[in-house]
C-alpha cells in the first residue's frame, strides 16, 4: 500500500498480533484503532479512557453494535467487558460521545435496559431525547418516573411526548405538567392515547398557549364540546379548518355554526367604530326575512325563487349589472337584492339569506367580493339590506378596495355556503 498514511496502517496491523498499540502516543493511530472493527474487546478497555474525545467517540460506533443482549450480569468475560466499556461511555464527561452513543443505540430492541435508562435521565437534552423518543426498551414505568424528576428538562419531555402510541398514564402525566412545548408535542402526536377527560382539561387551558390550538384543531377523535369551545377562541385559519372537519357528526356542526356565527358578530361589533354623538341606533331593525318568519308567513320565499329566477334571465341579457342592484337598494326591492347577489356570486339564495340574517359586516363584503360587484357596493349593502348601523359599517380602502384579504373573504364564503 501507497501513500502518505503507510506508516498507519503499518502500525494497526502491527496491532492485530500486538494490541498495545492502542496505547500509541500519536492519537491519529489510536483514532483508527478505536474505529477498527477487528480490535478485540481487551484493546477496548484502554481505549475508552483515552484522553482524546475522538478516540472515544470513535470506539462508540463499534462498541454500540455489540450492545443487543448484555446485561449487567453477564459471566462471558468478553461480554462483561464490552458491557463495562458501554458503561463507562454512557458515563463520559464530554457530551458528544454520550450523544452519539444515544443515537447509535436509540432504536436497538435488546440494548441493555440499565444503559438505556442511563442515557434516558441525562442531563442533556441532546442524549437524553433520542432514546426517550425511540427506545423500545423504556416502559411507561421508566417514562412516569422520568416525567416525576425534578430535573427532568422541556425538551426531555417533549421527547416523550413524542413517541409512538404514547399511553394514557404517560399522557396523563405529561398533561399535568407545566411544559407548554411537551403538551404541544403530545397534542400533535396522532398516535397518542389521550383519554377525554385529560383532552378537556387541556382545551380549557388552551386559550394561553397558541401552540396548543393548531394540535388540538387536528387532533383526531374530537368530541362535541371540545369543537364548540375550540370555535370560541382559535384564529381565523384555524376556525376555518375546524369547520371542514369531515368527522362532525350533524348536531355538532349545527352548534359549530351557531358558535360561528355569534363570534363573528361579536368580533364584527367589536372592530366597528364608536358611532359618532346623536346617531346611536336605538335598535336594530329586523331584516325582511325575520319580520317575514315572525308573521309566519312563507310567500316571500316563493317570491324569493320567482326573484332568483329573473335574475338569471337578466344575467343571461346582460340587464343584472351593479348599477341594477344599485338601483333596487333605492326602490327597496330587496327579495329581488337578495336574488341577484345569489345569482352573480354563484350561490344559493338561503346562503345570501343567511349572510344578511348573521348582519355581520364582514361577512356581507365577503358576499359582494364573491359577486364581482365593488368594495362601495358591498359597504352600500350592509346597510340597506343586512340592516348594519352606519357606524358599525366595514367600508372600503382609501383606494376604493376591500378591506379585507381575498383569502379571509373566501373563508366568509365558505363558512355560509
Amino acid at each position: 500500500m501507497n501513500g502518505p498514511g503507510n506508516w498507519l496502517w503499518t502500525r494497526i496491523r502491527r496491532f492485530v498480533a500486538n494490541w498495545p498499540v492502542a496505547e500509541d502516543p500519536n492519537p491519529a493511530v489510536r483514532r483508527m484503532v478505536a474505529a477498527n472493527m477487528a480490535t478485540p474487546a481487551k484493546a477496548h478497555v484502554v481505549l475508552v479512557g483515552d484522553a482524546d474525545d475522538e478516540v472515544r467517540a470513535g470506539l462508540v460506533g463499534q462498541i454500540a453494535r455489540l450492545a443487543p443482549g448484555l446485561s449487567a450480569y453477564e459471566k462471558d468475560r468478553v461480554k462483561r467487558i464490552t458491557y463495562q466499556v458501554l458503561e463507562r461511555l454512557a458515563r463520559d464527561q464530554v457530551v458528544r460521545v454520550r450523544q452519539i452513543l444515544a443515537e447509535a443505540l436509540k432504536d436497538v430492541a435488546q440494548a441493555p435496559p440499565e444503559l438505556i435508562r442511563r442515557l434516558a435521565q441525562d442531563v442533556e437534552t441532546v442524549v437524553c431525547s433520542p432514546v426517550l423518543e425511540y427506545s423500545p426498551v423504556l416502559t411507561d414505568e421508566d417514562l412516569l418516573e422520568i416525567i416525576a424528576s425534578t430535573t427532568v428538562s422541556q425538551g426531555a419531555l417533549a421527547a416523550i411526548s413524542r413517541r409512538a402510541n404514547v399511553g394514557e398514564p404517560v399522557a396523563d402525566a405529561i398533561a399535568d405538567t407545566d411544559s407548554e412545548e411537551a403538551i404541544a408535542a403530545l397534542l400533535a402526536n396522532p398516535s397518542a392515547q389521550i383519554r377525554e377527560d385529560t383532552l378537556d382539561r387541556l382545551v380549557e387551558r388552551a386559550p394561553a398557549f397558541g401552540s396548543w390550538h393548531m394540535p388540538l384543531v387536528y387532533r383526531p377523535r374530537l368530541h362535541s364540546c371540545a369543537v364548540t369551545r375550540l370555535a370560541c377562541f382559535v384564529a381565523d385559519n384555524l376556525l376555518q379548518a375546524l369547520t371542514h372537519r369531515q368527522d362532525l357528526d350533524p348536531a355538532t356542526a349545527l352548534e359549530l355554526t351557531r358558535v360561528v356565527h355569534s363570534r363573528i358578530e361579536a368580533e364584527g361589533t367589536r372592530s366597528a367604530p364608536a358611532p359618532l354623538p346623536g346617531t346611536e341606533p336605538h335598535a336594530i331593525p329586523a331584516t325582511p326575512w325575520e319580520e317575514a318568519d315572525a308573521a309566519s308567513d312563507n310567500s316571500w320565499r316563493r317570491d324569493l325563487i320567482e326573484a332568483y329566477n329573473r335574475a338569471k334571465v337578466l344575467r343571461e341579457a346582460g340587464r343584472l349589472t351593479e348599477a341594477d342592484l344599485v338601483k333596487a337598494t333605492t326602490t327597496d326591492d330587496e327579495l329581488f337584492l337578495a336574488a341577484g347577489l345569489a345569482v352573480l356570486a354563484g350561490v344559493a339564495p338561503a346562503m345570501v339569506l343567511a349572510v344578511i340574517d348573521s348582519r355581520s359586516a364582514k361577512a356581507v363584503m365577503a358576499l359582494s367580493w364573491k359577486a364581482g360587484l365593488s368594495a362601495a357596493f358591498g359597504a352600500r349593502l350592509q346597510v340597506a339590506l343586512a340592516r348594519i348601523p352606519p357606524a358599525a359599517v366595514l367600508r372600503p380602502t382609501e383606494e376604493g378596495g376591500y378591506p379585507m384579504s381575498e383569502s379571509e373573504m373566501e373563508w366568509q364564503v365558505e363558512l355560509f355556503e
